[in-house]
């Protein structure tokens, strides 16, 4: 399974953390034990503590970190790296609460990804960078990913890369039976009725619930389910933008238009190789994924803005993506801080785009050989031009549950039934909200 392969399934996967979950909630209820052992450090400290030099350890899985490491001690030979594979996501950030809370063995610096980001900032677990200069950042990153590691008010942490979703579609597929390209959610499930009438083997896509790409889809409607300030928190999945989800997709499961295939199985790499599942709407990670795991189809597949729920529209979202954060508990912040701009806003930046990350920053978003690179598995199209519109006009205003792993954790038991049951996707979401907001109130959230 390659990295992006593996991120991507992380992001779509269960994941158990409650004993995390609860730990940082303890320490958000309780300022005085933060695990803050450092104070403040100002932004001009920074370049004095790169040119002194000294030692930092970064715990991350994100393999392009490599790569930028051998640059950054190349440019600061003072400066050592420790770089640490502490686990792949939930595996690390178990870790990272387990060191926290035992109050030793904190990393430096943390990769977390912009769904768990909230729980470490709201636990008190990591520094606010406005102090280290963070907000003269602002503008340097795209909108969705700027917004993720924004937490009550503080930036806890710098975006590492972005997942701004589009439509990839088969287009031998759509050719053979004359289907045009949808531009709109009704004309997508027009599609699919309309392909699997022709051939009843075909899907649209998979589907078999995952709660990365609901909330997904929910962002681009102009839902807002999730508001949080500090331990308040508020949860509807009945709002606007989850009841066009709902509504729109019940469609698709209650006609069998989707393939009962899970993502990253061997079935949907099959699927995805012969034809029979036409399009994936996912982040922007995902060329390599087919590149490597569906190479039979080259040329076969291209790239199209997401279908949009009003016609004429260009609203977007985000599908995963990670930042890297400071721990409080970290030994020096202005050290590690310099090795967080470096790679997430300074030379790291064109090395991990090099090595097949998608950038989170709006200048190589722009840059000429970025837009006009040509993908030979889409047949060579320009396909960075339609991710980097979709960075654009992702939709502003995006909130993840300070629980949110908790929460996606439960996913598969209650919005899953409707994937498999009689249960509409209307209440399965419904059963979500009641368990994720009985979570948050017994770990102490004020939950409406």
């Amino acid at each position: 399974m390659s990295f992006t392969n593996r991120r991507a399934f992380l992001r779509t996967a269960a994941l158990a953390t409650a004993a995390v979950t609860a730990v940082a909630l303890a320490a958000c209820g309780n300022d005085s034990d933060s695990g803050d052992t450092t104070a403040p450090v100002s932004a001009d400290q920074v370049q004095a503590a790169l040119d002194k030099g000294g030692s930092i350890t970064v715990w991350a899985w994100e393999p392009t970190l490599k790569q930028v490491v051998t640059s950054f001690e190349a440019k600061y030979p003072k400066v050592k790296v420790n770089l640490v594979n502490a686990g792949t996501g939930n595996d690390q950030y178990t870790a990272l609460q387990n060191a926290i809370a035992a109050g030793s063995g904190v990393p430096d610096v943390a990769q977390v990804e912009y769904y768990a980001l909230p729980q470490f900032a709201l636990g008190k677990s990591l520094t606010d960078l406005s102090a280290l200069g963070a907000n003269e950042l602002d503008g340097t990153f795209t909108p969705g990913p700027w917004s993720s590691v924004k937490v009550s008010g503080g930036t806890y942490g710098l975006p590492m890369d972005s997942g701004p979703m589009a439509l990839f579609y088969n287009k031998d597929v759509f050719d053979k039976y004359q289907i045009a390209v949808p531009t709109t959610w009704d004309e997508y499930v027009a599609a699919a009725r309309k392909l699997h009438a022709a051939d009843p083997k075909a899907y649209i896509t998979n589907d078999t619930g995952d709660a990365g790409f609901t909330t997904s889809l929910i962002w681009q409607a102009g839902g807002k389910p999730f508001t949080v300030d500090g331990t308040k928190v508020n949860i509807n999945l009945a709002d606007d933008g989850s009841t066009k989800f709902a509504t729109t997709w019940q469609q698709l499961i209650s006609d069998k238009l989707v393939a009962p295939v899970g993502s990253w199985s061997d079935g949907w790499y099959k699927g995805l190789g012969d034809g029979t599942i036409a399009t994936l709407v996912i982040g922007a990670w995902m060329p390599a994924n087919l590149e490597s795991g569906v190479p039979a189809a080259k040329g076969k597949w291209r790239v199209a803005p997401m279908p949009q729920w009003t016609a004429g529209g260009t609203a977007a979202a985000e599908n995963g993506g990670s930042s890297l954060a400071i721990p409080k508990a970290g030994s020096n912040n202005a050290l590690a801080y310099g090795f967080l701009k470096y790679a997430t806003a300074g030379a790291g930046v064109q090395i991990r785009v090099d090595n097949g990350a998608f950038p989170a920053t709006n200048a190589e978003l722009k840059s000429d050989a970025f837009l006009n690179k040509e993908f030979p598995y889409f047949g060579g199209q320009k396909a960075n031009q339609v991710f980097a519109q979709s960075a654009a006009n992702v939709v502003k205003g995006w909130s993840y549950l300070p629980f949110q792993v908790y929460a996606n954790s439960i996913f598969n038991d209650t919005v899953g039934k409707a994937y498999v049951s009689s249960t509409t996707l209307a209440d399965a979401l419904k059963a979500w909200q009641e368990a994720s907001a009985k979570y948050g109130k017994d770990q102490g959230f004020t939950v409406g």
